[in-house]
């Protein structure tokens, strides 16, 4: 594998992009401090007495937020980062790179999202799509993914960094073209929203014999789901449906949570997780892709904006579900 595949990640930490991400604490009198974003050499100023406050569009959680619907604020943020163009629908990208994860692959790094996680590592894009990235039509973006793919001799391709399933006529027109291809796969990663409120999207997904899902369980419960992402604990239930649609089209997939992190799943939430998994299907435990939360600029910058003290470096992790599985059936 070539030594100069990227790091997307430390790309887009908030100290690595200077201008172009950093942020700032500044006093403006006594009562109003403010948060200034400058993003691509435009000034953002945020009064952080008003983020509780802000209902048209969420940025990201702060103490006594108020919780969002996630399916509506995924087709607000389709209009943000989503236009009809002469070649289909077009969709915002930041980057198109290689990186060194799945053993080498060419990555699309898309715009916004429908969650607004604490442990988020992506760049502020899902936090301001409209500041960031540009519109590429499918072809366009098969075109981008091919051009690294050849440059660091991948022969894989994914959408990552946001919401990739946004836009869902821009991601079908776009898997036509892999479909035609020479690369052998496609990695789709999803938090699974739209795939569990539109079965036929994953209808359609599951006539493509290249991609296989990466479905990320952000909680246990309600409750923590809630607390993590920013969204109503009603919605907690609809990955869980995206799994099931994706086993009833017997689309390639494996699912993966943020479950060996004790700082941010407590043994009790982690036992809920497991059994829910469980109450799907019993084998997703065995290929259940267990993360932990790591130290990017801007996974700690949306942890202080939402009040949250997390000790580093990680100390201990929960050893994997599916090591124990295979333990006990020795």
């Amino acid at each position: 594998m070539p030594a100069t595949l990227r790091n997307p990640q430390c790309k887009r930490s908030l100290k690595n992009l200077g201008n172009q991400g950093s942020y700032s604490r500044v006093g403006v009198g006594a009562h109003k401090p403010k948060l200034t974003f400058k993003i691509y050499r435009k000034t953002i100023f945020l009064d952080v007495s008003r983020l509780k406050r802000l209902k048209e569009y969420p940025r990201f959680i702060a103490p006594n937020f108020e919780p969002f619907d996630p399916v509506k604020l995924a087709r607000e943020t389709e209009r943000i980062v989503t236009r009809s163009g002469p070649d289909g629908l077009e969709r915002k990208y930041e980057d198109f790179y290689a990186t060194g994860v799945y053993g080498g692959i060419s990555t699309g790094y898309c715009v916004g999202c429908c969650f607004r996680c604490v442990f988020c590592w992506v760049s502020w894009g899902r936090d301001f799509p409209e500041k960031f990235g540009r519109f590429y039509s499918p072809k366009e973006a098969f075109g981008r993914l091919r051009e690294a793919a050849h440059r660091y001799r991948v022969g894989k391709l994914r959408i990552s960094g946001a919401e990739p399933t946004l836009g869902k006529n821009h991601l079908l027109s776009l898997l036509e073209h892999i479909e035609k291809s020479e690369f052998t796969s496609f990695i789709l990663e999803t938090n699974g929203i739209l795939f569990g409120v539109d079965k036929d999207y994953v209808k359609r997904i599951s006539k493509f014999t290249k991609p296989h899902v990466r479905v990320s369980i952000k909680a246990g419960t309600p409750e923590t789901f809630t607390k993590k992402t920013g969204a109503k604990p009603e919605a907690f239930e609809i990955p869980f449906q995206a799994i099931r649609n994706l086993l009833d089209y017997n689309v390639s997939f494996h699912v993966a949570a943020m479950s060996a992190d004790p700082r941010i799943m407590m043994p009790r939430e982690r036992k809920s997780l497991m059994q829910k998994l469980t109450e799907v299907d019993p084998s997703l435990l065995l290929s259940l892709e267990e993360e932990v939360m790591d130290r990017y600029e801007t996974t700690l910058a949306r942890l202080k904006f939402a009040g949250l003290k997390v000790e580093w470096p990680l100390q201990q992790v929960y050893t994997p579900i599916k090591k124990l599985l295979k333990r006990k059936t020795r």
